[in-house]
């Protein structure tokens, strides 16, 4: 028996047991081409309203939250105020944040990945699901948001 991998947004929706509705298909499209990885609920927001789409705020929220229940996106905090949203590839990976600038970089390191299995398993438990973000301060001479930093060096 094969199975036949969803080809388009609607049949990932269909596949997920969602109804396919407009909103729904234009957030999940989104989603998949844009050049931003992790999205707020109102970067895709403006983004809709950029393409003069009617689709609201509170359709935006909904459509996350199913998403998010559904598997499809995986809800990060970056931010204590915000959420950000990114399409659940099904491969693991932890957030850099740099403070300066708000990049955001995905990395993955095996041995950090054997760390955190020992120190679980040291614990009692077996993971199941993790999230590792680090934030850190913009050390890059081309980051536009660098603050300046002076150093002390008569310590």
């Amino acid at each position: 028996m094969t199975t036949t991998l969803p080809t388009s947004p609607s049949d990932e929706i269909k596949a997920l047991g969602l109804k396919v509705t407009a909103p729904r298909t234009r957030i999940l499209e989104l989603f998949q081409n844009s050049k931003m990885r992790h999205l707020t609920a109102e970067d895709v927001y403006r983004a809709l309203l950029e393409e003069k789409n009617n689709i609201g705020i509170a359709t935006v929220y909904r459509v996350l939250t199913q998403f998010e229940s559904a598997g499809i996106l995986l809800r990060r905090s970056f931010d204590p105020e915000k959420a950000y949203y990114e399409l659940n590839d099904g491969t693991s990976h932890d957030h850099l944040i740099c403070l300066d600038c708000n990049a955001v970089t995905e990395f993955s390191d095996q041995h950090i990945a054997q760390c955190q299995r020992v120190i679980a398993q040291e614990h009692g438990f077996e993971i199941l699901e993790h999230s590792t973000t680090i934030f850190a301060h913009c050390v890059r001479d081309n980051c536009a948001h660098k603050k300046s930093r002076h150093v002390n060096k008569t310590r």
